[in-house]
């Protein structure tokens, strides 16, 4: 899963579009490790080490989406199976490694 932030990064240095990548922290002590922003808005993204994800995997990126609703929440994992879980979407990781091109979003296409 090391592979995400290295990717994150990269697709932030080659657009065109100001992107760059933050850590997200709510008062409370949730936390996202990867918050793409852009022109284009934000993204949220966590990776984890798992082949399912279950709702209980998913709390700070739920508490991102609940804050801010237009942008997309993302859990990339090492499963097969693309779904959505209480409005965060859960991406096979390998789609995500082979797909990202720079000035193109990274999730919406998925």
């Amino acid at each position: 899963m090391g592979l995400v932030p290295r990717h994150l990064r990269a697709w932030a240095g080659c657009s065109r579009n100001d992107a760059g990548l933050e850590f997200y922290r709510t008062l409370v002590g949730a936390e996202v490790a990867f918050v793409v922003y852009a022109t284009s808005g934000l993204e949220a993204f966590k990776a984890a080490n798992v082949r399912k994800v279950h709702s209980a995997d998913l709390p700070s990126l739920r508490i991102f989406h609940e804050d801010y609703p237009e942008f997309e929440a993302a859990m990339f994992n090492r499963g097969s199976e693309r779904m959505r879980i209480d409005g965060v979407r859960c991406l096979p990781v390998q789609d995500f490694l082979r797909q990202t091109a720079p000035n193109r979003g990274l999730v919406r296409w998925l």
